[in-house]
């Protein structure tokens, strides 16, 4: 173990030091990074699609359908997020694509309820009313009209539910239930150095 800034007899420079096995920290911390994204845009990509449909859909139709996909989202959320992810884990086992699951899929309501609310204001305004009375279907008016007007918050949903969800995984791995090793990451960097 060499302390950061450290000049080893070959000239190699060890800028943030080496951990207890003599591996670069400054390497692993830029490979975890790696894994890190990896998860958090694949998890982000699963959920920001699924709330985006799930808002579209319970918004345009309303009545039965809004009450039945909002009340999925209320008890969802009534259950702890990391909570949640941590059981789910548990009992998959720990692995980078479960990991992705289960973030992507546990993600899903801060977009639907977006979305929602979006739709809700957009659905009565003048261009949609002209769309379908030039003949537009549900369909059209949806992706032509509506969806376009709503992907701009959504992006900034998505960026700080990137980072949330790096969070969450540097959380679960810091615990044992995320990338296993010898792969790193930057929570299990930072379990292994609590020794």
């Amino acid at each position: 173990m060499k302390s950061p800034l450290t000049v080893a007899a070959g000239g190699a420079r060890f800028v943030l030091g080496t951990d207890q096995l003599g591996r670069d920290v400054l390497s692993r911390i830029l490979y975890g990074a790696r894994v890190s994204l990896l998860i958090g845009i694949s998890a982000v990509a699963i959920a920001a699609p699924l709330g985006v449909a799930v808002g579209l859909v319970a918004s345009y139709y309303g009545r039965t359908v809004d009450d039945v996909m909002m009340r999925v989202a209320d008890i969802q959320l009534a259950f702890p997020f990391i909570l949640l992810a941590v059981t789910v884990v548990a009992v998959l086992g720990p692995s980078v694509g479960n990991l992705i699951v289960v973030l992507g899929i546990a993600g899903w309501v801060p977009y639907a309820r977006l979305v929602r609310s979006e739709v809700l204001t957009l659905k009565g305004r003048e261009f949609v009313d002209a769309a379908r009375a030039l003949g537009g279907g549900d369909a059209r008016i949806i992706t032509r009209h509506i969806l376009p007007n709503v992907l701009t918050p959504v992006v900034v949903i998505g960026t700080f539910a990137l980072a949330n969800t790096i969070i969450v995984e540097s959380s679960l791995s810091f615990l044992g239930l995320g990338v296993q090793p010898p792969d790193p990451t930057w929570g299990g960097m930072l379990s292994d150095s609590r020794e």
